[in-house]
């Protein structure tokens, strides 16, 4: 199969599995009902994602690869830290409280089993957190911030952007945030954060 023809027909694949997803939740979803909803055999699936939890993680590290090829295009360049923060604020926000991640962050509340909140934390949070690090650790050679724990600054930095946003959609009590609502949020997190860590 060439390779935007597969492309496409994984697309087509991963969006039936979110529907399958919220309609039956993680431990209800199997692989033959994701391919009936898609159109596709299970041997594709199979040869393509290995299992579920293959599947699974192929969607979470989607879900998350424009803010990590983000920030790794940034770390290429030298460009200021206080710069990347201020681009990738909105599209981490986006990435959090778009409907995929509420999708899949309701099915990991209800997985009895914690295998796709594991895949979660796995293919997202442990892979942008080493690289947000390395941002901060830059803005504190460039002594634009200053700090002694590099998680602990991360760690400031997610709870002044994000705080309960995510919490909140997740649960249905806040709509998806609006670009311009991304773009406040973010400048207003990096006001706040260069108010608490500059000397």
């Amino acid at each position: 199969m060439r390779e935007d023809k597969r492309s496409q027909r994984q697309a087509q694949i991963e969006t039936a599995a979110y529907v399958v997803l919220e309609a039956k939740g993680y431990e209800g979803t199997s692989m033959s009902s994701i391919a009936r909803q898609a159109r596709a055999s299970n041997e594709t699936l199979y040869n393509w994602y290995g299992d579920k939890k293959g599947l699974f993680q192929a969607l979470v590290t989607r879900n998350a690869a424009e803010v990590k090829e983000h920030l790794e295009e940034e770390l290429r360049t030298r460009t200021d830290a206080l710069s990347i923060l201020a681009t990738l604020g909105p599209k981490l926000l986006d990435l959090l409280t778009g409907d995929r991640a509420v999708a899949l962050n309701r099915a990991a509340a209800a997985d009895g089993s914690g295998e796709l909140g594991a895949t979660l934390g796995q293919a997202g949070r442990e892979t942008v957190f080493p690289l947000l690090e390395k941002v901060l650790l830059r803005a504190k050679e460039e002594d634009l911030l200053s700090f002694e724990d590099s998680i602990e600054a991360v760690s400031l930095y997610l709870d002044l952007l994000i705080g309960d946003q995510q919490i909140r959609r997740v649960i249905g009590r806040l709509p998806q945030p609006t670009p311009q609502a991304r773009a406040d949020r973010s400048a207003r997190a990096l006001r706040m954060l260069r108010r608490l860590l500059t000397k």
